[in-house]
């Protein structure tokens, strides 16, 4: 195999829960789900151990290769693995800086390209890798859906045929995760206690209980994000005019997103949408998993429809 292409999704934050800070990191757990949006990767080998990146879309191409995180990890899985490199391009969807995960995709991407390229099946060296080069990535390795805890290297699957649908408002101006988490540091704080929201996200998940999700879907860098950039607030309160289940920002923004019982509403709200932000439809995907019919709880069964007919 001397040539392979890759689909690296991205990701929602259904929730984002700070629950401490540990050694000047901040203690994540979070509820995430890949969903249709993806950068394409493709990878073809080298005969040395150098590699390259070439990126296409969304303003990528003025990423300077010393912080690329895409050409960080073709070196470090050739260090790691002892392998020749690959000219990498990257075509860009995922919109950047809105806390979808793109930079982690790309890094999983090419990580999961590589592993293919080189038949390399260590899973638990490729994510020490992923873990090294970014809080999410090693999720990013497998996504579909999973809790993430700790500074979001700790991943346990979450296993259902639950599906969801979003629209995603994507402000094109960006929030830094950095200044992000510093604001939050710098904000009040309740002392109160209250319940898991990511828990009961996740418990609604598997029992497929859509009005329970949107229910729950929270974050908790939300307010500081909005400090820092007005169009986080502007994005959560257009989405919420629709009336959806839940609204919530993903990651530290500036992507907020509202969950909605179908796609066909989804498509709704996007078409009646006249704001300036770029909105995108998508759905919850698998990438790893095995395919399953989703059965749509809002369908009509064949009784239902037979008594309308009379």
């Amino acid at each position: 195999m001397n040539k392979v292409k890759i689909k690296a999704y991205a990701k929602v934050n259904l929730t984002l829960e700070i629950t401490g800070v540990e050694q000047g990191y901040h203690v994540l757990d979070s509820f995430v789900c890949s969903i249709d949006v993806f950068d394409l990767v493709v990878l073809k080998k080298r005969k040395n151990p150098l590699s390259s990146v070439t990126m296409h879309g969304l303003g990528s191409e003025s990423i300077p290769p010393e912080k690329n995180n895409a050409l960080k990890a073709a070196e470090a899985f050739s260090k790691a693995f002892g392998t020749n490199g690959a000219d990498i391009t990257v075509y860009k969807n995922i919109p950047m800086g809105a806390g979808l995960g793109g930079s982690s995709a790309d890094v999983s991407g090419v990580l999961n390209g590589m592993a293919k390229l080189y038949g390399v099946t260590d899973y638990e060296k490729l994510k020490e890798i992923a873990d090294n080069l970014g809080s999410d990535t090693g999720y990013m390795l497998t996504g579909g859906f999973a809790r993430m805890q700790g500074r979001g290297e700790l991943v346990t699957p979450i296993e259902t045929n639950t599906k969801l649908h979003f629209l995603l408002l994507c402000p094109s101006s960006e929030v830094s995760a950095g200044a992000c988490y510093k604001k939050y540091d710098e904000l009040p704080k309740t002392l109160e206690w209250r319940e898991s929201f990511t828990q009961n996200c996740i418990k609604a998940t598997c029992e497929n209980d859509q009005e329970g999700i949107g229910r729950y879907v929270m974050n908790d860098l939300y307010k500081p994000a909005l400090h820092i950039n007005g169009d986080v607030e502007k994005a959560y309160e257009e989405l919420k005019n629709f009336s959806p289940l839940g609204v919530a920002m993903t990651g530290s923004g500036s992507c907020v997103f509202a969950l909605f019982e179908t796609e066909e509403l989804c498509r709704w709200a996007k078409s009646r949408y006249r704001g300036k932000f770029r909105a995108i439809v998508a759905q919850s995907v698998n990438p790893n998993g095995k395919k399953t019919d989703w059965k749509n709880p809002y369908k009509l069964t064949e009784e239902e429809l037979s008594l309308i007919e009379e």
